[in-house]
């Protein structure tokens, strides 16, 4: 497989604001295409698109044993050379994303009985095509990013939501309308995204040289999966389980607040997140000890760059907030800054939890992220019924904060270097890259 190194292309640094910018103009894409489905369909269609998007990607990441997060770690660290492992990725993708579609096919009467009531039976039948097109979509950024080719990662990071606008353009000027657009539009979405990505990879020799898909190394992929994708899961319900605790023991009028306030505050987490994404295969390719001594150098400029970052849009909350949502959100300026102040080190977050995935500990984030869900669920029951907003955001913040510290003393405790050159790959055990056995 030809590889080019990023830094023949790009700074380690232009890389990092690719991957920040690709996120931006996805977010930007993601308002626009609301904003569309707004105006044309009103907020029961704006409802099920919200629904689409998020469902039929996460069964697909649930029955592929967590593959997009696994399989970076792969292309990039010690099995990088081991060539049955192009086509045992892809064959885990089309095999997890055909079950998983499977399963939402079979599960429609429920879907439509609990979540899609306002749907037909047979668009709820076609929306299980995208459980299938999201896997095939997230393997291809996955491979994109294991395999030297970031700014690869971040177009695929753009186009999986800018490619819905002309999908719905298109779509819109054939005729189509409410539902059955929104569903057409994210499956054409997906396919034009998914031809290319994929096509890129095949451009770049992603496929050269292949030898057939071995089971024992997709055994190893679905284990190391699963682990990371425990993390992943319990990070979404640490984003959002107070959503539903506060709509339960509050009302939906204190939920808008709240969620105007952490929508906020979390653009600060962008850092964080192009941080992991970076440098993952990084560290990876690095090996633990190389891995840990360059996660000790960018710790700090991590933490300074977020602290620069939480302090403008601090100060900033007062006016933008009333002046974007009306002056009705007024009440979400101090939860934001809360939240805010619990972000500050979400930077230093980002850098260790690239470094665990990248020696093949993904299994420790899981448990940051546990301690973190702890403190949202313990403090939320303690604080939203007597504070509300408020409290929430309080619990927000020290779940942020409790869980990067976490994630922080796994570092020094794994990443020390007499434990880091003693131990090797913790998990999945060290091979040469190249070397073919079994």
């Amino acid at each position: 497989m030809r590889r080019v190194s990023v830094s023949a292309g790009a700074s380690r640094y232009g890389v990092l604001l690719g991957n920040i910018g690709a996120r931006i103009a996805a977010l930007v894409s993601l308002t626009i295409a609301t904003l569309l489905v707004a105006r044309n369909g009103g907020p029961a269609v704006v409802g099920v698109y919200a629904l689409l998007r998020v469902l039929p990607s996460l069964l697909g990441v649930v029955i592929s044993c967590g593959l997009p997060g696994a399989a970076a770690y792969f292309l990039a660290g010690p099995y990088r050379g081991d060539r049955r492992l192009p086509f045992t990725l892809l064959g885990i993708a089309l095999v997890g994303g055909g079950a998983g579609a499977a399963i939402w096919v079979g599960a429609a009467p429920l879907l439509g009985a609990f979540l899609f009531r306002d749907l037909p039976l047979s668009l709820i039948l076609l929306a299980g095509a995208a459980v299938f097109t999201r896997v095939v979509v997230a393997t291809a950024k996955s491979c994109s990013q294991g395999s030297d080719d970031l700014p690869g990662a971040n177009r695929v990071i753009f186009t999986e939501e800018f490619m819905f606008l002309p999908a719905f353009g298109l779509l819109w000027a054939a005729g189509l309308r409410g539902y059955t657009l929104v569903v057409a539009g994210l499956l054409l979405a997906d396919t034009g995204t998914s031809l290319l990505a994929w096509s890129r990879l095949i451009k770049r020799g992603f496929f050269r040289d292949t030898r057939p898909p071995a089971l024992f190394l997709a055994r190893r992929v679905v284990v190391y999966g699963l682990r990371a994708q425990i993390g992943g899961v319990i990070t979404l319900m640490n984003l959002r389980l107070d959503f539903i605790l506060l709509t339960v023991l509050t009302g939906p009028a204190v939920l808008g607040v709240y969620a105007v306030a952490s929508k906020f505050a979390e653009l600060v987490k962008i850092f964080g997140m192009s941080l992991t994404y970076v440098l993952y295969p990084r560290f990876a390719k690095d090996g633990p000890v190389t891995a840990a001594a360059r996660a000790r150098k960018l710790m700090p400029k991590a933490l300074v760059v977020t602290a620069v970052g939480v302090a403008p849009l601090w100060l900033i909350a007062g006016f933008v907030i009333p002046a974007i949502y009306g002056s009705q959100f007024k009440p979400a300026i101090l939860p934001a800054q809360i939240i805010l102040l619990g972000l500050a080190l979400d930077g230093l977050g980002g850098v260790v939890t690239g470094y665990l995935y990248g020696i093949g500990r993904p299994g420790l984030n899981s448990c940051a992220m546990a301690v973190g869900l702890g403190a949202t669920v313990l403090l939320d029951l303690l604080l939203i019924p007597r504070y509300g907003a408020l409290g929430a955001a309080i619990a927000s913040a020290v779940a942020y904060t409790a869980a990067t510290l976490t994630l922080v003393s796994f570092f020094w405790w794994v990443g020390r270097p007499a434990s880091a050159a003693g131990k090797g790959e913790p998990v999945l055990g060290s091979r040469p890259a190249g070397a073919e056995t079994r």
